[in-house]
């Protein structure tokens, strides 16, 4: 396996990296090798729009949207008639 060297990190950067590392319960390394590994998957991946469709569905599932009530439609208005009387 290959590595890379960073070299000029903020420092201010490199406090978050490690925060965010520790959060997770991670190395700094390994938290660097999911970041990269989660965007550039990212990027590869082709979206469509069913993605998006399951994303939002994942987000609000479970909060009871089924059991709202439905609303009766009304019928629609007659199409207006512009010929010249």
């Amino acid at each position: 396996m290959s590595s890379i060297t960073i070299r000029n990190l903020d420092d201010k950067l490199k406090a978050s990296l490690r925060l965010r590392a520790a959060r997770h319960g991670l190395s700094m390394e390994q938290e660097v090798r999911n970041i990269l590994q989660n965007t550039l998957a990212a990027e590869t991946t082709p979206s469509s729009g069913l993605d998006f469709a399951l994303r939002i569905n994942q987000r609000f599932k479970g909060l009871g949207a089924d059991d709202l009530p439905v609303t009766e439609r009304l019928p629609a208005r007659p199409v207006p008639n512009f010929d010249p009387a």
